[in-house]
């Protein structure tokens, strides 16, 4: 079954989104762009998945709960779950390794944590926006421990990607897929890349990019499952990594 998704988002708990990404406004332009599954993937946590989760409820749109882990090197990449409980524990992981300093409150960006009636319950005080003392490997390998996927965000981006921050992708890690930005020439990327399966995504910081970058999917179910295991068959059919 094709699927269309946009499995790179943000919530008002990332520092750098709007606050009008809250999870009913989410759920509904997602519905309005005619999306059938989204990631919510905000950076180093993933509190507010389980309020677009239970917005989405009865709605035919699939959420993957997600984090946009920043590693040591200063790449992003995208871990998605199968289940909440799963993302949480990658949260748990990320926080350990993040700066344990607290920015003051009067230059600390709002980082709202959201009940799915999108009322602020909380403000997270971690500094989101910063990088986690894990390695580009570690956090793959992290993510396939807890039965999750890790994708490489953006790779076409002049900062915080795989190939600007390192020069090329690690073979060894062999990544089934890789992510492009919505403003990447595609074609490019796949003759430079045929090995691997390449997917856009909107990295939505507000309302108005949801969707904007659809990637199609065929996948068995129609589920957070089905997803990740279309996203897990590599191109060059190698299979994933061991850790």
């Amino acid at each position: 079954m094709e699927i269309v998704c946009d499995l790179h988002m943000h919530s008002a708990l990332s520092p750098c989104a709007l606050n009008e990404m809250t999870p009913n406004n989410m759920v509904n332009m997602a519905l309005l762009s005619g999306l059938t599954a989204i990631a919510v993937t905000d950076h180093n946590s993933c509190r507010n998945a389980e309020s677009v989760m239970q917005v989405a409820q009865g709605t035919g749109l699939v959420v993957v709960p997600g984090l946009e882990v920043q590693t040591r090197e200063e790449v992003h990449v995208v871990t998605l779950f199968q289940n909440l409980d799963d993302a949480l524990a990658m949260q748990e992981a990320i926080y350990k390794t993040l700066p344990s300093m607290r920015a003051p409150e009067k230059i600390r960006a709002k980082q709202l944590v959201l009940n799915a009636d999108d009322e602020v319950v909380a403000e997270e005080e971690v500094m989101l926006s910063m990088s986690s003392t894990l390695t580009l490997e570690q956090v793959v390998c992290q993510a396939l421990s807890l039965g999750g996927l890790a994708i490489p965000a953006h790779v076409d981006r002049k900062s915080c990607s795989v190939l600007s921050n390192l020069g090329f992708i690690p073979e060894d890690l062999q990544f089934p897929t890789l992510e492009l930005s919505m403003y990447a020439e595609k074609e490019a990327y796949e003759k430079r890349f045929p090995q691997y399966r390449l997917i856009s995504a909107s990295d939505a910081h507000e309302l108005g990019f949801i969707g904007m970058a659809p990637a199609t999917l065929e996948v068995e179910t129609v589920s957070a499952h089905g997803i990740l295991e279309a996203l897990r068959r590599p191109a060059n059919d190698q299979g994933l990594p061991g850790c």
